[in-house]
């Protein structure tokens, strides 16, 4: 089987031209040499199956981040037919080093110059036949976004595979790239021969929204009230069809499901019915609410206002020992934790890199969006809903900012802090729909493996000893909240709450399905039954410590293997485990003190 290479810089939308080429058939595999995991797809090029591999973004063969690293492992390591290197035609005099490196390395090569939209709207201009000449490589220009001049260069890949060539000796390669290759000249005179910038760049739209969105004192108030915009829309948008999904799934049950089971045994028809789909109904209705924010979301990270916020945070993240890119990686965390703690590679100081994963886990991942829209639209009225959320977003953002000040000390970090910021683009509307389908996906997934093995399990603990009624004191369930009842009583954390927050250690969809379990119910009933047993104090007291404490398996296993540290993972479950049970004490006991 051939195999290709995607490469390119950070920020050049190697991303979108992986989707674009993959469609949905990527997958994360593992590599000979490096320890991890890295996104590829079978696809079919001039007769041939070929293993697409997306390489991390890098900057430099030659540097000393992890991402450089891992891209020197793979190429030392596997053998490879073919690299497409993927450039920015605006920033083309800034990022051509990376193709002449390439080159040393002697492996097949197509250079795609992505954005040239982009470009010609700047008014910079490149001869890519004269180009293609003097690099002795392909060269076309391409639009990753919108497709365009996309057939030419797979095609121009297509010529390469069936030439048949042998791959160059990874050992070869390996010893290549222990050079140190001076070719500052070489692109300098490539530049001067086949490109014309203007002095001044035509299009000067970003530098008038700049002027506004980076104002020294208006940027930060701006983009907090954007994000609160953006889930006010949330909520007034997101209501509608989650009430319709639960409402599909409930009369499903009872039209469908109910008479099928209804001549089997009785704790068959429970594990089935109030176990596993009650359970699993309950999360999946609240998907509508987790697609829409992430299909927001994408809209604002795909526009590169993201980089912005992270440029109006640096010196505030300064004076915590940290920099704008934590802030980009807290951010991303917003989406999912594991993925921004592999994302802390690209900072060269080991220091800041485990002061930024020490702050990551407190991000409100999607998951924990779940079991807040949950407790919140059975708590809360619509018109606080959304103000609800904001506060625990804001108190993610606290708790980060007071781990990173108590720790700055541990891990002093030295590093300046570089960030070069894209234009602002608007993402298609392909992209924004993969997006959404990547979520669902990810839910797809996590369904068929945590969420039914963790509601199961909370029917058993729930159901069982079967000589008692169920969700009783006397079961295994209530059995384990009484263990657990002199440490979460004065947080105001019931026994249900507990045994949900238990399950939710090995992942947080599974908090919203076990409390579906626990009361055996489901849509709207569980939500009005919830009202009744718990008041708004609890309610936040329990979001609170759902927000704070440990995260899920696969955010602790990233965490441990990132940071190559026991020791720091182990650092990490308790302080967060502590500052949720501190916080979540503070709120519930001042509340009442205040007579709520």
């Amino acid at each position: 089987m051939k195999r290709i290479a995607l490469l390119g810089m950070p920020n050049t939308g190697k991303s979108t031209l992986f989707n674009r080429i993959s469609g949905a058939s990527a997958r994360v595999g593992n590599w000979p040499g490096i320890t991890v995991d890295l996104m590829s797809a079978k696809i079919l090029i001039g007769g041939h199956i070929a293993e697409l591999i997306d390489l991390p973004g890098i900057y430099d063969l030659h540097g000393f981040s992890e991402d450089e690293q891992v891209v020197r492992r793979f190429l030392s390591n596997n053998a490879v037919d073919l690299i497409i290197v993927l450039l920015n035609s605006s920033q083309i005099d800034r990022q051509l080093s990376l193709v002449l490196q390439i080159k040393k390395l002697n492996i097949p090569s197509v250079l795609a110059l992505n954005m040239a939209d982009e470009a010609k709207q700047s008014g910079i201009t490149i001869d890519t036949e004269s180009l293609a000449n003097d690099l002795h490589i392909p060269v076309l220009s391409i639009s990753a976004k919108y497709g365009d001049g996309l057939p030419k260069a797979l095609q121009a890949a297509t010529q390469i595979i069936n030439q048949n060539q042998t791959a160059t000796d990874p050992k070869v390669i390996s010893q290549l790239l222990q050079e140190d290759h001076q070719i500052e000249h070489e692109m300098e005179s490539l530049i001067q021969h086949h490109v014309q910038i203007p002095t001044t760049f035509t299009d000067n739209t970003t530098d008038k929204i700049d002027k506004i969105l980076l104002h020294k004192w208006f940027g930060l108030p701006i983009f907090f009230v954007a994000m609160f915009i953006l889930f006010q829309f949330i909520f007034t948008v997101g209501k509608p069809l989650q009430d319709g999904l639960a409402w599909a799934l409930s009369l499903f049950r009872s039209g469908l499901l109910e008479p099928i089971f209804a001549s089997s045994p009785a704790w068959f028809s429970g594990l089935m019915l109030d176990g596993v789909y009650n359970g699993v109904a309950t999360v999946a209705a609240f998907v509508p609410i987790i697609v829409l924010f992430f299909l927001v979301m994408s809209m604002v990270e795909d526009s590169g206002y993201l980089s912005r916020a992270a440029f109006l945070m640096d010196s505030l993240m300064a004076k915590m020992g940290l920099d704008g890119r934590g802030f980009v990686m807290m951010l991303m965390g917003f989406g999912c934790n594991v993925p921004a703690l592999m994302g802390t590679r690209i900072m060269r100081s080991r220091p800041m890199r485990l002061l930024t994963m020490l702050v990551i886990p407190l991000s409100l991942c999607s998951a924990r969006l779940q079991v807040f829209i949950f407790i919140i639209t059975a708590l809360f009225t619509a018109k606080h809903a959304p103000l609800v959320l904001f506060t625990l977003y804001v108190m993610s953002f606290l708790t980060m900012f007071l781990t990173a000040i108590l720790f700055q000390g541990q891990y002093k970090n030295t590093e300046p802090f570089i960030l070069e910021l894209p234009p602002y683009r608007f993402p298609t509307l392909r992209q924004i729909i993969l997006r959404g389908w990547h979520e669902v996906k990810h839910f797809l997934v996590r369904a068929s493996k945590f969420i039914v093995i963790g509601v199961v399990l909370v029917w058993a603990l729930t159901n069982f000893p079967s000589n008692v009624p169920p969700a009783s004191a006397g079961t295994y369930a209530g059995q384990i909240g009484a263990l657990f009842a002199p440490i979460l009583d004065p947080l105001g954390i019931n026994n249900q709450l507990a045994i949900a927050l238990i399950f939710g250690f090995v992942a947080k969809e599974i908090v919203v399905g076990a409390l579906a379990v626990i009361y055996g119910m489901q849509g709207d009933a569980l939500m009005v039954h919830m009202a009744t047993q718990i008041d708004w104090v609890q309610a936040m007291s329990f979001m609170l410590f759902t927000l704070i404490y440990t995260p899920c398996l696969s955010t602790i296993a990233t965490l441990r293997s990132e940071a190559k540290s026991s020791a720091f993972m182990w650092l990490s479950i308790a302080w967060s485990l502590g500052l949720a049970w501190v916080v979540s004490f503070v709120f519930y006991q001042g509340a009442r003190w205040l007579g709520y």
